[in-house]
């Protein structure tokens, strides 16, 4: 439990105490101390700290004076990544309230479940989403505000090819209890008193629900400081870096280190609104970007980029990410590209991000890293619940100031969830890993994921790091397939580089992949696909796929 410790970043304590504030305070002293600083660079606008303290405050006081939003009141955060998104969510916790964020991929009958399952009331919402959202007025919401994001864009845009969500106009509601984001700002209003505590609630992220219906994870003020300020001191960000901010700001790890990191350095954000290599590469060299928490999957795509050069990279000194390990020959490309080694880290919406990340100066590709400050990690068996050794796969476990608060109006769930060990209390994650000598951790897979071939376990994160090797692959994902010899077998969907379509066929991978892996691991099948489903974060939906296969076996 100690051994990572000789890997510790160079000149870190490796514990730290939680200031007692809010995150509303960590924009105040932002704004403080760096009120001309650039908050929010948005497609060749640019809004400094002042700025946007005023417009949080702005917002904040019309939740209270006009909305009638009351301290702990859940209140519906439903944009994409736009300035918008950012001064809401601090207005909504200015006013006390709990900033309920859910992905903007959801339809209205998805939306239902969580309206009912934390009575929200009120909401913010972007302005191409409210028809998905509009059904609840007058029934579960008493009020919404409505905003286009298009209300902080320059005259010129520095990019041609805007998102139609971001170019569109805003259009006048006519509704009662709906209000426009002009609506909102003209009003002038000013919050009440600030009542805000570090043991309020705070936010409320929802699991993705991938073992069941999705859960409302309590997180507090506190717990989400653990890693503003974690994630702060391990990437070196400073009040004079640019980070890029492309994974959603709904989902943890967007939301707390391309947002919530850079706002507590009083750094400088660019929002892209959605994702394009394109403007990511243009951005990236233009604005001169210092810091970029990514996903593999993203990274892929933008490394697959042909007209990218390493001049176009050099302002680059931190690539951070999670979600799924990147393949090592995409790590190596980067390497070789920038001289950055990309830093993996593994956390869930439990634990508002990173409980383990690369060491800067010590990473392993491939790995989720080492426990970060005043986490205790353990491998332990899923059913006997006893503690292995180094090596040993099992269920990851951990302890630490970041773990969630249980969830919302689920007791039972929250008590299933945590078990004693050494006479502390630790969360089960669900993941199956292994740790090293070292002290560094690597997963296997998802305990519901594994493949059972003949009776042999078969992870298939496993089996898509080995074809990830292959030069034609650019994407891979693995699955178990009905199969009457060996109950299942493995089925791969691969997407190909481009010049690689059309000479490389699937038997080609199945063979390559026979001398890579052992026999009952490598793929029997092998469909190439144009595109895989992902959620708006980038990951793979292996279990849509997985939901595919099942039903077309059924079928026949």
């Amino acid at each position: 439990m100690v051994n990572h410790f000789a890997y510790w970043p160079k000149r870190l304590s490796t514990s730290l105490s939680i200031p007692e504030t809010t995150l509303y305070d960590n924009l105040v002293v932002a704004a403080k101390r760096y009120p001309h600083n650039e908050a929010v660079y948005y497609y060749g606008a640019s809004y400094t700290y002042q700025q946007l303290l005023e417009e949080v405050d702005k917002v904040a006081g019309f939740l209270q004076h006009t909305l009638h939003v009351k301290k702990g009141d859940r209140v519906l955060l439903y944009m994409q990544n736009s300035p918008q998104f950012v001064i809401s969510y601090f207005a909504i916790l200015r006013a006390n309230a709990v900033v309920v964020p859910i992905n903007t991929m959801n339809t209205t009958e998805e939306l239902a479940f969580y309206m009912t399952d934390c009575s929200m009331k009120h909401a913010i919402v972007g302005q191409e989403l409210w028809p998905r959202v509009k059904p609840f007025l007058h029934s579960h919401l008493e009020a919404a505000i409505v905003g286009a994001y298009s209300h902080y864009l320059p005259e010129k845009p520095d990019f041609e090819d805007l998102p139609k969500e971001v170019a569109m106009a805003a259009i006048p509601f006519n509704e009662k209890g709906v209000y426009t984001w002009g609506n909102v700002l003209q009003a002038g209003c000013l919050p009440k008193k600030d009542e805000g505590s570090p043991d309020d609630l705070a936010v409320l992220p929802y699991t993705s629900g991938t073992t069941g219906l999705p859960k409302g994870c309590m997180h507090t003020h506190r717990t989400v400081q653990a890693n503003v300020i974690g994630g702060y001191h391990w990437i070196n960000i400073t009040s004079n870096s640019l980070s890029l901010q492309t994974l959603p700001l709904f989902h943890v790890t967007g939301m707390t280190n391309s947002m919530l990191v850079p706002i507590y350095a009083g750094a400088s954000m660019v929002i892209m609104t959605r994702w394009n290599r394109e403007y990511a590469k243009q951005i990236i060299q233009t604005n001169n970007v210092t810091h970029w928490v990514t996903i593999s999957t993203m990274l892929i795509d933008f490394l697959s980029n042909k007209q990218l050069l390493k001049e176009d990279l050099r302002s680059l000194v931190n690539i951070t990410g999670g979600g799924a390990p990147l393949p090592e020959a995409v790590g190596q490309k980067l390497f070789q590209l920038t001289g950055i080694q990309f830093l993996e880290g593994y956390g869930l919406s439990e634990t508002i991000a990173q409980t383990h990340l690369n060491p800067p100066d010590h990473t392993k590709l491939q790995c989720l890293g080492i426990p970060v400050f005043d986490v205790d990690a353990r491998v332990i068996d899923p059913i006997s619940l006893k503690e292995l050794g180094d090596n040993e796969e099992g269920e990851i476990i951990v302890r630490g100031p970041q773990v969630f608060k249980g969830y919302y109006n689920r007791p039972d769930e929250t008590k299933y969830s945590f078990i004693e060990l050494d006479g502390k209390s630790f969360f089960r994650t669900g993941d199956i890993g292994r740790q090293d000598q070292e002290g560094y951790y690597f997963m296997v897979d998802r305990v519901k994921r594994m493949i059972n071939a003949s009776g042999f376990k078969v992870w298939p994160s496993e089996v898509e790091n080995t074809l990830y090797k292959h030069p034609a692959i650019q994407q891979a994902c693995v699955i178990g397939a009905p199969d009457a010899h060996r109950g299942e077998t493995v089925k791969a969907f691969v997407i190909l580089q481009e010049e690689a379509k059309g000479n490389v066929t699937e038997d080609d991978i199945i063979e390559w992949a026979k001398n890579q892996m052992a026999a009952y691991k490598y793929p029997r099948i092998v469909e190439f696909r144009d595109a895989l489903p992902t959620t708006s974060s980038g990951k793979i939906l292996w279990r849509q796929l997985q939901e595919e296969e099942t039903k077309d076996e059924v079928t026949y």
